[in-house]
């Protein structure tokens, strides 16, 4: 059995590389581990590298490097109309609120075609007809699942890590003014002690020896 690995999104399917359709159903579309046989007979197996959710038109990539496109399958759906918009915008809400996935139109709204979800069209007041169409929902978004391994290619960390490294720039400014000033009050121009200290002042900066060059110059007056 061939394993698909990987995803061809439809804008960019050539129809020319396809070698098979495949049709599934919605919830087919949204999870790994399916094995299903293609309309050429081909049996396979859904195993993608990265979690996915398959559209109609998609193509599944092969091992042996061969396409097979995906076709959504008519489903058993419940077509919901009201003449309020507003009944049809408080079944919407009500329905994400359940997690239940849902396909919008400009007239109509569709829903699994399930007893308890006709209950709940009927109590909005809505119109209902049981029809058979492909499934495309609207995807649903996890704003909860939104953090450090989300995979929606924000760096979540970024802004923490600038504000981290302000401060250290920060601090060793910081550090560099508090020496500099040390430094100007340890050997003045006029302190005898025979040093260039325009020339070691740039090598204090760089080296960090500054405070050898304080002991050096208590050594130098000691002796005088």
């Amino acid at each position: 059995m061939l394993r698909a690995t990987s995803v061809l999104r439809k804008a960019a399917v050539r129809p020319e590389r396809v070698a098979d359709t495949l049709g599934l159903a919605h919830r087919d579309r949204n999870r790994g581990g399916v094995t299903a046989t293609t309309a050429g007979g081909l049996e396979i197996e859904i195993a993608l590298d990265k979690p996915a959710v398959l559209n109609d038109g998609d193509a599944l990539k092969l091992e042996d490097g061969r396409l097979v496109q995906v076709k959504a399958v008519p489903e058993s759906l419940l077509e919901v109309r009201a003449e309020n918009p507003l009944r049809l915008t408080r079944l919407a809400w009500h329905l994400g609120g359940h997690h239940v996935p849902a396909e919008m139109t400009a007239e109509a709204l569709y829903v699994p075609n399930d007893p308890a979800l006709a209950e709940l069209v009927r109590g909005q007041g809505c119109a209902m007809a049981p029809v058979e169409r492909p499934f495309q929902p609207e995807p649903e978004v996890h704003h909860h699942a939104h953090g450090d391994d989300c995979g929606c290619g924000h760096d979540h960390h970024h802004h923490h890590h600038d504000h981290d490294h302000h401060d250290h720039g920060h601090e060793h400014h910081h550090g560099h003014h508090d020496h500099a000033h040390e430094h100007h009050h340890a050997h003045g121009e006029s302190c005898g002690c025979g040093h260039d200290h325009d020339h070691h002042g740039h090598g204090h900066h760089d080296h960090g020896h500054g405070h050898g060059a304080v002991h050096g110059h208590k050594g130098h007056s000691h002796d005088h």
